[in-house]
């Protein structure tokens, strides 16, 4: 790279961003501009928003490699990323979530739980695990940035890191949700731009779409020995079922980031910010068009880069990787097969990426420990603001510190921890929360202990992915897994979540129903307004 279109580059970048953050800074004069934004952000930043928090580098660069290792099987995800992660989270989760927060007047993740089951434990404890284990999300995108502008900058990963937590502590703390979501919406474009590029690009170099497929499929006779006896079918073909493998990619990748899309605060948070429930409607297409080429690009190219690696170095993807990193895989491969120009839009387009969601992700740490924790102990009304960014000088710290001790390959396996980790604890409370009007504040304290106690035990003693590097499991029984394959490769989500959603059932149809008046506050006030709407709507049809 020139060094001074580099600086060129990159001054201009942090210019749009500072203005941005700025507009974000003027317009924010209250706790709840701070928090959510105003209740008025436009249905299409919003979206971009939403979607550029979603998408991160743990996506573009942890997936990605991923995808390098498994293959196309993982585009099980982009579908379900756009029918779960667009379609039912806004259609079905954001309009009551918008309309419960206003109700309930909640500006967190956290909040609305706590105040919708009227518990302060629930607020307290939510805001605490989002808190303790957020962290090991937000280190991970972390170090899928800096490992981009390492190979990119050729500078000292460190440096790096450094570089990345200090501009995004800078945005969070000045613009509060406002600038984030400005600048997030910026990010989603240039990583839009970047995407459709990086995708025609890679197939323009390899032949073409069907020569590029047909060779990749011609190539199954080199997967590793190792990988071919786990179920690895080769990259264009789905793992064999119940293997090792199809364990791996269905149930920890594809399930556990899909359904734990729903139950994300951060995500959650963003339903908040808009005004109406058109807005939301309005914002599903530019979200699904979005999500399709962010993560449908990623799992595209991952695989194919194993014919690029083994035409110029005789090695699968994977094995031509120092260490056998795999998030290594697609910065690497952008650095040797992409132009100049297209290196400098890429950087640009990661750092988005990293930015936007790493952003968003201190956002809802320094409003869970200011907001729900801080706030809520003390009970003495502090400034939300001045509380929240503490939280997020906190959060920036553990995330960096985080980021300097994790292990190579962990982007794509710590993403789908914490997504499985909170659909497991959170899903069952937050759906009966929205639509359940027997739901109890037992049941919901009950699913929410049960299902994070429940994959948290899963990761450390059966899962042999996380018990394996944590140790707990061999240290305290002498093993490293408890039960034998597949406990060992299904991913705790698929028992924690219904065991967490049926205990949610059980235990609230087994204690007493909260208060009537409380409930008709919640959901008589809407099915009213659902009524007139359906009457309204017939009388113009029959006039019409």
């Amino acid at each position: 790279m020139s060094l001074p279109i580099l600086s060129v580059v990159v001054i201009l970048y942090l210019g749009v961003l500072t203005a941005l953050a700025y507009h974000g800074w003027k317009q924010t004069s209250s706790d709840e501009d701070y928090l959510v934004a105003g209740r008025n952000i436009n249905p299409i930043i919003m979206s971009l928003s939403y979607g550029a928090t979603f998408i991160s580098t743990s996506a573009i660069v942890g997936f990605g490699g991923a995808a390098g290792l498994f293959g196309f099987s993982l585009l099980w995800l982009t579908v379900l990323t756009i029918v779960v992660g667009v379609l039912i989270a806004f259609a079905v989760f954001g309009v009551r979530i918008r309309s419960m927060s206003i109700k309930l007047k909640v500006q967190t993740f956290s909040s609305l739980l706590g105040e919708r089951y009227q518990s302060k434990l629930i607020t307290v404890f939510s805001a605490l695990m989002i808190f303790i284990i957020m962290p090991a999300y937000t280190s991970i995108i972390l170090v899928g940035g800096a490992r981009f502008v390492e190979e990119a900058l050729k500078i000292e990963y460190n440096l790096a890191l450094f570089i990345l937590a200090v501009i995004v502590a800078g945005y969070v703390l000045s613009g509060g949700l406002k600038g984030v979501m400005y600048t997030d919406a910026f990010c989603a474009a240039l990583m839009f731009i970047g995407m459709v590029f990086l995708l025609t690009g890679t197939y323009r170099l390899l032949g073409g779409v069907i020569n590029s497929h047909s060779t990749l499929t011609a190539m199954a006779n080199l997967v590793p020995e190792g990988l071919a006896s786990a179920g690895h079918r080769g990259w264009t073909a789905m793992p064999a079922f119940n293997s090792p493998v199809w364990w791996t990619v269905m149930s920890t990748v594809v399930m556990g980031v899909g359904i734990g899309v729903l139950a994300q605060p951060q995500l959650a948070m963003r339903f908040m910010t808009v005004s109406s429930d058109k807005s939301l409607y309005r914002a599903m297409a530019v979200g699904s068009v979005f999500i399709f080429f962010m993560t449908g690009t990623a799992f595209i190219v991952g695989p194919l880069t194993n014919i690029y690696f083994f035409e110029t170095r005789g090695m699968i993807a994977m094995e031509a990787m120092p260490g056998g990193n795999i998030d290594l895989i697609i910065p690497t491969f952008i650095s040797e097969i992409m132009p100049g120009w297209f290196l400098y839009l890429f950087m640009v387009a990661l750092l988005s990426a990293a930015i936007s969601t790493l952003s968003s992700l201190i956002h809802v740490q320094g409003t869970s420990f200011g907001k729900d924790i801080l706030d809520h102990v003390l009970a003495n009304n502090q400034n939300a603001t001045l509380l929240t960014r503490i939280g997020v000088l906190l959060a920036v710290l553990l995330a960096v510190m985080l980021a300097y001790v994790l292990p190579g390959s962990i982007i794509a396996r710590a993403t789908a921890f914490w997504f499985g980790i909170c659909a497991a604890g959170f899903l069952p409370a937050l759906s009966g929360a929205l639509y359940w009007k027997r739901a109890t504040r037992a049941g919901a304290i009950a699913s929410i202990f049960s299902g994070f106690g429940v994959s948290i035990l899963g990761y450390v003693f059966l899962h042999a992915a996380e018990s394996v590097p944590f140790g707990i499991s061999r240290m305290l029984f002498g093993v490293d897994y408890l039960l034998p394959f597949p406990w060992t490769h299904i991913d705790p989500l698929i028992y924690s979540l219904p065991l967490s959603t049926l205990i949610f059932v059980a235990v609230s149809l087994m204690t007493k129903p909260m208060e009537v008046k409380h409930l008709q506050r919640l959901f008589d006030e809407d099915e009213k307004e659902n009524k007139v709407e359906y009457e309204t709507n017939k009388q113009l049809q029959h006039e019409q």
